[in-house]
């Protein structure tokens, strides 16, 4: 593979302390060099070693790849209707997810498989290079498998979430899908999962319920995620760290006792703004949960009833705006916060042996994604180290 320098960075992120500055590593007038897909080389631009193939960045930022810890790809159908009546009033409370079920099995694999390319390559666009993709909008055997088996051809990061809602021929009968989640389908569709997850949250699944979802899912090789207090307090938090789940999602409503064990624990709290923002929830308190050493995390949470949106740079403006993050905090929980949401050492950083997932901006510094809501900031994106987009004016 072709070696590449990226040189005349204006401000470069690593998101390693001891390359530079603070908690991103942060150098200036900096230079990189890619080879065999991994980050070979980081220093001054002036030192930049001789390479196959080069870029003169002209002094904007380069980034570390957006990981994107938290989205629902697979699934058919639309719901801006509901979202009209949001926006004019009508409280969420998730019931909207059977609406999806419904087209979701409609659907055959071909539209299945065109709506999870076309928003992957949206993600990429916006500089997300590793996204995790859930299951959930089928909830039947059949229909789980296809979706992790439809999201596996495009990520490696697949969850079964099986257990979103109870789907409509369950209606009152939630026990008896646990049962059948537990005992058929976690068994048939482990084999092409990494993750399991589940909805612990009134209108979904309660406690026991949840963990014995969970439970099942550790018994198949599965690790636990979370979706937890979006809509009110509850259990699911202190449940994922029971459970030793990577993340916890959502977080929006939590108790004191929450934060302490999560400050305690490995699970990361994922925030999800745009879940936020799309339903006018409260957002999370991010500060309380930094301020107490909890580690975070930003995902977009693409979804097509309440966060329909594939943007990270749209989610650390709200972090920065709504959430009382740090401009620097925001950029470290959608990149290296992202990458100890799923357990990866691979990935959120530009420090030597990284994969060589990166973005530029055209722009002087990782400042402007806050500062510039709403702009396609955006320039160029590798993954790999293969230069996959470029977005130019």
């Amino acid at each position: 593979m072709a070696s590449f320098v990226v040189s005349n960075i204006g401000t470069l992120v690593t998101n390693d302390p001891e390359l530079g500055a603070g908690p991103l590593g942060v150098r200036r007038d900096a230079a990189i060099a890619f080879a065999d897909g991994r980050v070979r080389w980081v220093g001054d631009s002036a030192a930049a070693p001789a390479a196959d193939l080069g870029m003169d960045l002209g002094g904007r930022a380069l980034l570390p790849g957006f990981v994107e810890s938290h989205s629902h790809l697979v699934f058919a159908g639309d719901r801006a209707e509901e979202f009209a009546a949001r926006m004019t009033g009508t409280p969420y409370t998730a019931g909207g997810i059977r609406t999806t079920i419904e087209a979701t099995r409609a659907a055959d694999d071909t539209q299945l498989e065109n709506t999870v390319r076309r928003l992957m390559a949206e993600a990429l666009r916006s500089g997300s290079t590793t996204v995790e993709c859930k299951t959930g909008y089928g909830q039947t055997t059949r229909d789980e498998l296809r979706g992790a088996l439809v999201a596996g051809r495009f990520t490696e990061e697949v969850t079964l979430l099986a257990a979103h809602v109870p789907p409509p021929e369950y209606a009152g009968r939630a026990d008896d899908y646990v049962t059948m989640v537990c005992d058929e389908m976690i068994e048939t569709v482990a084999p092409h999962a990494t993750w399991i997850d589940v909805f612990c949250e009134r209108g979904a699944f309660d406690e026991e319920q949840s963990r014995a979802v969970l439970r099942a899912g550790v018994a198949h090789g599965l690790v636990p995620r979370v979706h937890g207090n979006q809509l009110g307090t509850g259990p699911g938090v202190r449940l994922a760290v029971e459970m030793g789940a990577a993340s916890v999602d959502h977080v929006t409503y939590v108790t004191d006792a929450d934060v302490d064990a999560l400050a305690s624990s490995s699970t990361v709290a994922t925030l999800l703004p745009g879940a936020d923002f799309c339903t006018r929830n409260a957002y999370p308190d991010a500060r309380a949960l930094l301020d107490a050493g909890v580690t975070v995390a930003l995902g977009a949470d693409c979804n097509p009833g309440t966060s329909y949106t594939t943007s990270l740079p749209f989610c650390i403006a709200l972090a920065v705006r709504e959430m009382k993050m740090s401009p620097e905090e925001a950029v470290w929980a959608a990149t290296l916060g992202g990458a100890k949401a799923l357990r990866r050492t691979d990935i959120g950083r530009l420090s030597i042996g990284a994969r060589a997932d990166a973005l530029a901006l055209d722009a002087p510094s990782y400042l402007h994604l806050a500062y510039r809501p709403g702009v396609a900031l955006v320039r160029e994106v590798w993954k790999d180290g293969d230069l996959v987009g470029r977005h130019t004016a």
